[in-house]
C-alpha cells in the first residue's frame, strides 16, 4: 500500500473538499449564534405540544429576524436580534397570550454586542494559544519540520469544518450550521484529537529512522503510516460510532456540536494519515538536510 507515493492525489482530494467551504466563507460568511452576534433568546416550554412552525409564523409578524427551533414536543428555542425593553415585553406578552406557555419552565437570555465581540476575540485567542503550544511541544519532542506539518494538517481540519458550517448555515440556512461557543469547543476538541493521532504516526517514523535500515526516508514514512493505520482507524471508528448515535438521539440544541465533532474526527483521522506525514516527504525533497 503506497500512501506516500500517491500523496498528490490525497492533497488534491483535500483541496477539492476544502475549496467549496473557503469560497462559501469568503462570499457568504457564517451564520452566527446569539453568543457571537448578540441578541435575545427565549427557551419556551408549553403545557401541551406546539409546533415550531406555528411559533415561527407568529414571530415573523414582529420583523425581528427570529429563528425558531423545536426543542422537544412541548418546547421551542427562539433566537432574535437584540431587542429593546418595550419590544421584548410586547413579544413575550403576545407569545404568552397566543400559546400555552408554562412560565415556571421557560427562560430568557440576552447577549449584548459588546459581550459578543469579546467572545469572538476570546475564541480566536484560544485557538491561537492551542496552536502555539502544539508547535512548541512538537518542536521540542521532534523538530520544527514535524511541528509545521502537524499544524498544516490542523489547518486542513479547521478549514474543512468551518467551511462545512458556512455552507450549512448560509447556503442551506440550517440551524445545524450555527457558529456558537459549542462550535468553538468542538474545534478545540478536534485539534487535540487530530494532533494526538498525528503524533502517534510521527513517533513511529522517528523509531523506524533510528533503526539501521536500507529503506529511504520516503519508504520509512510509508512503512510507519501502514504500521499505525489499524490503530488510527480503530481508535477513530469507536469515537465515530458514539458520535453517530449521539447525533441521532441528541436534542436539537446540541446537534450542531455533535455534528462538528463527527466531521472533525473524520477529517482529523484523514489528515493525520494522508496529509501530515506525506508533507514531511515533500519537505525532505525540497530540503534534503
Amino acid at each position: 500500500m503506497d500512501i506516500v507515493g500517491r500523496r498528490n492525489w490525497y492533497f488534491l482530494l483535500s483541496l477539492a473538499i476544502i475549496l467549496p467551504g473557503i469560497l462559501s466563507m469568503l462570499f457568504f460568511g457564517f451564520r452566527l449564534g446569539i453568543d457571537f452576534q448578540g441578541g435575545d433568546q427565549y427557551n419556551l416550554s408549553f403545557t401541551r405540544p406546539v409546533q415550531a412552525s406555528a411559533v415561527q409564523k407568529e414571530m415573523d409578524t414582529f420583523n425581528v429576524e427570529a429563528t425558531v427551533q423545536q426543542a422537544g414536543p412541548n418546547g421551542v428555542l427562539i433566537t432574535t436580534k437584540p431587542l429593546g425593553n418595550t419590544q421584548e415585553t410586547t413579544i413575550r406578552a403576545d407569545l404568552t397570550k397566543k400559546f400555552p406557555v408554562d412560565p415556571t419552565k421557560s427562560s430568557y437570555a440576552s447577549v449584548g454586542p459588546t459581550i459578543a465581540r469579546e467572545l469572538v476575540v476570546g475564541a480566536g485567542g484560544l485557538i491561537a494559544i492551542a496552536s502555539i503550544l502544539i508547535v512548541a511541544y512538537l518542536s521540542f519532542r521532534f523538530n520544527y519540520k514535524f511541528a509545521v506539518c502537524a499544524i498544516l494538517a490542523l489547518l486542513h481540519d479547521v478549514f474543512l469544518l468551518t467551511g462545512v458550517y458556512s455552507i450549512l448555515g448560509k447556503v442551506f440556512n440550517s440551524p445545524l450550521g450555527e457558529i456558537n461557543t459549542l462550535f468553538v469547543t468542538a474545534v478545540l476538541t478536534v485539534i487535540g484529537f487530530s494532533v494526538h493521532d498525528t503524533i502517534v504516526i510521527f513517533d513511529r517514523i522517528r523509531e523506524n529512522l533510528r533503526q539501521a535500515s536500507r529503506l529511504t526516508f520516503e519508504q520509512n514514512v510509508n512503512l510507519s503510516i501502514i504500521q499505525s493505520l489499524a490503530r488510527s482507524l480503530n481508535t477513530s471508528m469507536t469515537v465515530v460510532f458514539v458520535l453517530v448515535a449521539l447525533f441521532l438521539i441528541s436534542p436539537q440544541s446540541i446537534k450542531g456540536f455533535t455534528l462538528a465533532l463527527l466531521i472533525g474526527i473524520i477529517s482529523g483521522t484523514y489528515s493525520s494519515i494522508f496529509n501530515a506525514s506525506p508533507l514531511l516527504v515533500v519537505w525532505r525533497r525540497l530540503d534534503p538536510r
